[in-house]
């Protein structure tokens, strides 16, 4: 299958159209969701319940026509209720032997709800899942299908009953999101889709092959030697040790972004190009993935935290002082 790069553009959009059918505003979000995948990547969705996460994944899953699985983390979800488990059955002979259970997470589409309120081993057990594409049971390794791809949702760490992703694992997701609560129009729209007796209708724009076509074409894209060290030395200067920090990371940031910071905004970037219809990577491409890509991935010390001071500002005073073009 060939597809050219207006072929890309107008699928995508086509993507976006279709989920702002049923979806009301977010816009960024779905856009960033959407990158994401494209990217073979992951995401990490924040906000309290009720803001329409379930169906915006669901709603994807339909205009893709991929298989769509959720899983309700909770206090007491064992990892083998996510990846399966091996059970006993008799075959024609009356013979007992093991099988292969698949679990909810063999889906293309998975919305981990609320992972932050599972242990961290069951929290881990979807994380190397995610990382490795398969499942391994009893020394046997099952391989999940393609497209993979998990939003997983979690509750502001302050709210009670809630497991603290670690470090290691939040730098598993390609992005981080935050839903806010919707403004007055939006909420009045919602209002009125939701209580019709029909919902609307969504249109299929692609399948599993289209994906991995589209995938495919986000790694071809050129990068010049000059964008993506620009891209680097945002990762770098997240980093208090380096000599590409600003003054505001040296003191209050513990930890920088790791190499899969540098690798989630290239990956991004490239996107973001063929989103705009073109096929070179762009200084604007590298700054519009830089937030969503670093700020789960950048942790405060002490004193950041009892200033209030956010990730979120310090990514901006990053972007502002850093030169397009390094030394």
């Amino acid at each position: 299958m060939n597809i050219t790069l207006e072929d890309f553009t107008e699928i995508t959009h086509r993507i976006q159209e279709e989920i702002n059918k049923v979806i009301v505003g977010y816009q960024d979000v779905i856009t960033y969701i959407i990158i994401a995948l494209l990217c073979n990547g992951h995401v990490l969705l924040e906000g309290v319940p009720g803001l329409g996460k379930t169906l915006m994944v669901k709603t994807l899953s339909e205009v893709l026509d991929l298989k769509f699985s959720r899983i309700q983390f909770t206090p007491d979800l064992m990892p083998a209720d996510i990846t399966g488990t091996n059970i006993i059955v008799s075959d024609e002979k009356d013979r007992k032997q093991f099988k292969f259970q698949e679990g909810p997470i063999f889906t293309n589409i998975l919305l981990a709800d609320e992972i932050n309120r599972a242990t961290p081993k069951t929290q881990s057990a979807l994380l190397e899942a995610m990382q490795e594409g398969n499942v391994t049971s009893f020394g046997k390794i099952y391989p999940l299908p393609k497209p993979f791809f998990v939003l997983a949702t979690q509750n502001p760490i302050e709210m009670e009953g809630t497991y603290p992703l670690p470090e290691a694992q939040m730098d598993r997701f390609l992005f981080k999101l935050e839903l806010s609560y919707p403004k007055k129009e939006e909420l009045i729209e919602i209002i009125d889709r939701t209580t019709n007796i029909e919902m609307p209708k969504v249109n299929k724009v692609a399948n599993d092959t289209i994906i991995e076509e589209l995938k495919k074409m986000v790694r071809l894209v050129p990068i010049s030697n000059i964008v993506k060290d620009y891209a680097i030395r945002i990762v770098l200067a997240t980093q208090p040790e380096s000599d590409f920090a600003p003054e505001i990371v040296k003191r209050y940031v513990k930890y920088g972004a790791s190499p899969r910071g540098a690798q989630a905004i290239i990956l991004g970037a490239k996107a973001f190009a063929l989103w705009e219809g073109r096929s070179n990577v762009s200084f604007k491409d590298v700054r519009r993935v830089v937030i969503p890509a670093l700020k789960h991935r950048i942790i405060l010390n002490f004193e950041g935290e009892a200033e209030g001071i956010t990730v979120d500002k310090i990514i901006n005073e990053i972007i502002n002082t850093l030169p397009e073009v390094g030394k």
